[in-house]
């Protein structure tokens, strides 16, 4: 294990503690500071591909191709760009496609200043606030060519914040408001070095990175040079990656799992990025088309989310996978029966990451120098620490949990940001020395790290995070509700949607579909529209008098499976029981009684594409199927 960070491989706890006792990370990381990372992979890669930018899928497409050291020239163009138009450590904000250009921006604005990444589906409101609270001089967008939707919304942010330097890729000839032509203005900088003093310090921030898109309100996380590098090495090192890999970014370049898991952590190895185009695999052509690509391309490592890997799954495989060394996901839970499908149809193994926007990206890595571990989302990252305690009463952390005890992750280490730009929301989350997850998770006795449901209320759908508060308070303002609660219902697909529970006031009379059209009028955010209101005469509460969310979620799972499983079993005395709690967040029992054997598999196909535990009991004979 010499100090040269481009061969490192961790397949085990037992190899992070070796090189911890051997090295400081400062020893062991190929740089400091982000830019280091690419002027240290610059000078060891040279013209090797680091991007290939594939625009369509056909197979007649040229791709774009970027090696590593114009990779460098147009970090350093852009950077000295951003520097000159807004001054010292300017605060460049960006609403970008996954382009070329966006690498350019993101780490440029890293160098020069900060970068403050945006989530284009995002309200122009939304966007205002978060560039308004960041403080940021610059805005880099696209013109209407490229993205009319995001062009629209970047003149609306430019209007209501006049003073605000507007940057375009591709702007159109008589733009609405001022502008400055990106490409035109980059080929005036320098490329072969940094016109300004920039900081060399780790422990600068270098960028604000907003959580999920649609809580209540997004908080944006700061995230210093020290954290993205050490999660991007710990990362690299764990995935074993190689300057021979070729890896598939489908994920949007405003989230940390698209920047540092998905980039800085390859570029740090000298691998190539297939970027999927501008739309990632949103784009319904790339998913279409994500087995030619995988054999035209000879990828090695295959990353998608959950929702984006099941429908590529369904998807059947031409052209070779003879590349492919491992899937990689992450972002949301992912059902067994993907990960059953995934190996069933490439025969390779499929790895899960952690990752957390205040904990640098990247916070846990199943390795791949080794078997995956079912449902575990890895070990820790070096110089990391990941335990797992004990809620106290007054909502503090107190002891470390037993091994196979479920508990709260706690992080700790240089991956760990220094908190939100509004300090005001730092308290009980970056506590005691690191940061309280929120996360329900239990440690197995080697280390292993299984997330075991949500302690905050958050609903992911897709890897969208919805804050049910947001929801509750569009139903509030129907003068016919009383009450309303909105929780997860179990999805095959999105893992989770938003459903809600609402008691109307006296006297007063509404539909389901009255209640969704009104409320969907006051929800940003499409993913947070919710699927199904169930209007109840009363909620189930606490001793304490507050709405008992997990009978809610256990009622939601119910009533989806008592539809779904009836129809497929065939069997009229089915019964379904949901309880909270267990190593899944939610155990159900479904007891068939009179069924065949085909029936039951029936049902125990169906129950694999959920995320909670199960089992199936047969009334006329006592066959268990364990989940």
């Amino acid at each position: 294990m010499g100090h040269h960070n481009h061969s490192i491989t961790l397949t085990s706890l037992r190899d992070i503690d070796g090189l911890e006792r051997q090295s400081s990370f400062e020893e062991v990381s190929p740089a400091q500071t982000v830019y280091g990372v690419f002027a240290a992979s610059a000078a060891r890669y040279g013209d090797r591909c680091a991007l290939n930018m594939v625009l369509s899928g056909e197979e007649s497409e040229l791709t774009r191709r970027v090696g590593y050291r114009a990779l460098l020239e147009g970090i350093t163009r852009s950077a000295n760009l951003f520097a000159s138009l807004g001054g010292e450590n300017a605060g460049v904000a960006y609403l970008l496609p996954s382009l070329i250009e966006t690498h350019f921006v993101l780490w440029g604005a890293e160098t020069s200043g900060f970068a403050v990444p945006l989530n284009p589906l995002l309200t122009p409101e939304q966007i205002v606030e978060l560039v308004r609270a960041a403080g940021a001089k610059l805005l880099v967008t696209v013109g209407p060519a490229l993205d009319a939707q995001i062009w629209g919304k970047s003149v609306h942010v430019k209007r209501a914040l006049p003073n605000l330097s507007v940057v375009c890729i591709e702007p159109p000839a008589q733009p609405e408001v001022n502008c400055v032509s990106f490409h035109e203005a980059v080929a005036q900088r320098g490329g072969d070095r940094l016109e300004f003093s920039a900081s060399n310090s780790p422990d600068s921030i270098v960028a604000y990175f907003h959580t999920g898109g649609t809580t209540g309100g997004p908080k944006l996380v700061a995230h210093t040079s020290r954290n993205q590098v050490c999660a991007a090495f710990g990362a690299a090192a764990l995935m074993g990656l190689r300057e021979t890999d070729r890896v598939t970014n489908g994920m949007p370049m405003f989230h940390v799992g698209g920047a540092i898991a998905g980039s800085l952590s390859f570029f740090m190895r000298g691998a190539e990025i297939v970027v999927l185009s501008p739309q990632g695999l949103r784009n319904p052509d790339i998913v279409r088309r994500f087995w030619n690509i995988v054999d035209r391309f000879g990828i090695t490592v295959l990353v998608a989310v959950p929702t984006a890997l099941t429908a590529i799954l369904a998807i059947p495989v031409t052209g070779s996978l003879a590349t492919v060394r491992f899937g990689l996901t992450g972002a949301a839970p992912i059902p067994r029966s993907v990960v059953e499908r995934f190996t069933a149809l490439t025969g390779k193994p499929l790895h899960e990451i952690l990752g957390m926007t205040e904990s640098g990206g990247v916070t846990a890595v199943d390795p791949t120098g080794d078997q995956p571990t079912a449902g575990s989302v890895g070990i820790r990252l070096p110089y990391t620490t990941l335990r797992v305690r004990r809620r106290n009463q007054d909502g503090r952390l107190g002891d470390d949990c037993v091994a196979g005890e479920v508990g709260v992750l706690f992080v700790t280490g240089p991956t760990v940001s220094p908190g939100y730009l509004d300090s005001t929301q730092n308290d009980k989350v970056f506590a005691d020395g690191g940061l309280d997850t929120g996360d329900l998770a239990y440690l197995s006795a080697d280390g292993k790290l299984f997330i075991a449901g949500r302690a905050k209320d958050i609903i992911i759908r897709s890897g969208h995070n919805i804050d049910p508060a947001m929801v509750e308070a569009a139903f509030a303002r129907c003068p016919s509700v009383a009450t309303a609660v909105v929780v997860g219902q179990p999805d095959p697909y999105a893992g989770e949607l938003p459903i809600a529970y609402v008691t109307l006031s006296a006297g007063m009379e509404a539909t389901e579909a009255e209640l969704i059209e009104f409320a969907c009028q006051y929800i940003a955010e499409r993913p947070a529209w919710p699927k199904r209101v169930h209007i109840v005469d009363a909620l189930p509460m606490t001793a304490v008098g507050k709405v008992h969310k997990p009978a809610l979620r256990a009622d939601a799972t119910v009533r989806l499976l008592r539809s779904t499983l009836a129809a497929l079993a065939r069997d009229p005395s089915l019964e379904i029981e949901a309880r909270v709690g267990g190593k899944r967040g939610l155990e159900v029992v479904v007891t068939m009684s009179g069924a065949d054997d085909a029936a039951v598999e029936k049902v125990d196909a169906e129950m694999k594409k959920f995320l909670f535990e199960y089992s199936i009991r047969r009334t006329n004979t006592s066959l268990q199927t364990p989940s």
